[in-house]
C-alpha cells in the first residue's frame, strides 16, 4: 500500500516508529475523515494573434497511469517508488484537470471555432489526444523538484489519421517543501508549456 509522503527527516523517523508500533483503527477513520487542501492550477494567458479559423476541436480525457489518475500531487522518492503528498490533492483527479487546463488555454487563443471536452458540443473536426508520463515531484537530497512530461497528438475526427504529434517536458525546483511552493513550482512549469501547447494545437 502506498503511504502519504512524510518529507522532513525527523517527521520521517517519526512516520517509521509509529509504523512498527502500528495504527488503530480509531487513527485510521480519523486520518480517512481530515479534509486536505485542496490546489487548482490555472489556464496559460495566450495571445489571441496568429490565423483564426472556424475549425471544431475536441480536447479528450488524457490518458494516464493508475498512480497519476488522482486526485492526490504525486511524489516519487526514487525511480521505483510512488506516494503522495501529505495533506494536499488537487481539485480534481489529475487527467481531467489537465484536459480542462488544455480546453481554456487553447479556447483562449480565440483562434478556433470550437474546443470543448469529449462530453459536449459539435462534432469535432479535430481531436487533441494527451499523454501525461509525468506530473510528479521528485526528490534528490532535499531538493523537490516538480516534473511534467506530456505527449500530445492531433488527429483527423473523419478518418482518425495522425495531423502531427510533440512532447511537452519542464521540471523546476520547489522553494521548499510545503505544498504550496510545490503547487507553485507545477503552475510556473505550465506558465511555460500551455502557451506553446495552446499554439501549437490552434495552428492545426
Amino acid at each position: 500500500m502506498m503511504q502519504p509522503l512524510t518529507l522532513s527527516r525527523r517527521a520521517a523517523m517519526l512516520g517509521a516508529a509509529a509504523s512498527l508500533s502500528g495504527c488503530s483503527a480509531l487513527s485510521s477513520i480519523n486520518a480517512a475523515a481530515t479534509p486536505l487542501a485542496t490546489y487548482d492550477l490555472s489556464p496559460a494567458t495566450t495571445s489571441t494573434s496568429g490565423r483564426r479559423s472556424g475549425r471544431t476541436l475536441l480536447v479528450a480525457l488524457p490518458n494516464a497511469s493508475a498512480a497519476i489518475s488522482s486526485d492526490r500531487i504525486m511524489v516519487k522518492p526514487s525511480a521505483a517508488s510512488v506516494t503522495y503528498l501529505p495533506d494536499a490533492r488537487w481539485s480534481d483527479d489529475l487527467p481531467a484537470l489537465v484536459q480542462s487546463l488544455l480546453v481554456r488555454s487553447i479556447a483562449g487563443t480565440g483562434r478556433m471555432g470550437y474546443v470543448g471536452p469529449s462530453k459536449a458540443g459539435p462534432v469535432p473536426e479535430l481531436a487533441l489526444l494527451t499523454r501525461i508520463d509525468a506530473f510528479n515531484v521528485a526528490i534528490a537530497g532535499d531538493t523537490l523538484t516538480a516534473k511534467i512530461d506530456m505527449s500530445l497528438t492531433l488527429i483527423s475526427d473523419r478518418d482518425q489519421s495522425v495531423i502531427k504529434t510533440k512532447v511537452f517536458r519542464g521540471q523546476i525546483a520547489a522553494a521548499n517543501e510545503e505544498p504550496v511552493a510545490v503547487v507553485a513550482a507545477f503552475q510556473a512549469i505550465l506558465d511555460a508549456l500551455l502557451p506553446e501547447m495552446a499554439n501549437w494545437a490552434a495552428a492545426a
